[in-house]
């Protein structure tokens, strides 16, 4: 069974840090059998969700001009997604986030069992802040996150400063083999077992304020 990443590129530079630490795991996934996708998006305009509900209705975002929905089919059809980032004061890209936030709250497929993976590049710190934050977006949708031998992260100014990371680049190769593994166990898991079953039924809230 052949199976499929997309790698999300949240760098506005589509051949900078992010880029040479997408480029080292796509070709560890590629080697393992699994084909993989990069998609740049931190170059793109994509504002942020406004919380309109449309897509509650529709089944896709009500921005249509960019590459959300796009990318949401193409995610639907995948059997996992890398979401990497470059550090902005301690967190991950905004556009990207903004990305994030419409493609997983706008798209009614089931991420349920689809292999998550955050890789994020800065120069010295900031780099475990944006990796929980973009974890985030797999925790809350029941979407294994694949780890590493170190948090999934590379260090440098340059393109060339990341490839001289001998251990950020080490991380993103253990990386892409955990993932290629998670990917075939659960696909061996769905055919012998099922997916798990998730309830949706309770939706806690408080609005008589006790």
């Amino acid at each position: 069974m052949a199976h499929h990443v997309l790698l999300l590129n949240g760098s506005p530079h589509p051949q900078g840090c992010t880029a040479a630490a997408l480029e080292e795991l796509r070709c560890t996934l590629e080697a393992e059998g699994i084909t993989a996708e990069l998609i740049h998006v931190g170059s793109r305009d994509i504002r942020g969700c406004i919380a309109c509900n449309s897509c509650a209705n529709t089944g896709k975002c009500v921005f249509d001009k960019d590459p959300v929905n796009e990318t949401a089919a193409k995610f639907a059809a995948a059997d996992g997604l890398v979401i990497g980032s470059p550090v902005y004061y301690g967190s991950p890209n905004g556009t990207l986030l903004s990305f994030l936030d419409r493609l997983f709250y706008s798209s009614p497929f089931e991420k349920h069992m689809k292999v998550g993976a955050a890789v994020v590049s800065c120069r010295r710190g900031g780099n475990t802040a944006s990796f929980d934050v973009l974890n985030k977006y797999f925790t809350i949708s029941g979407m294994p996150v694949a780890s590493s031998t170190y948090w999934n992260q590379v260090h440098g100014f340059t393109a060339e400063d990341v490839r001289k990371d001998a251990e950020g680049l080490q991380t993103m190769r253990n990386l892409g083999r955990n993932m290629a593994f998670l990917i075939r166990a659960i696909a061996d898991a769905k055919e012998k077992y099922g997916l798990p079953a998730v309830e949706r039924d309770v939706f806690t809230s408080f609005p008589d304020g006790k």
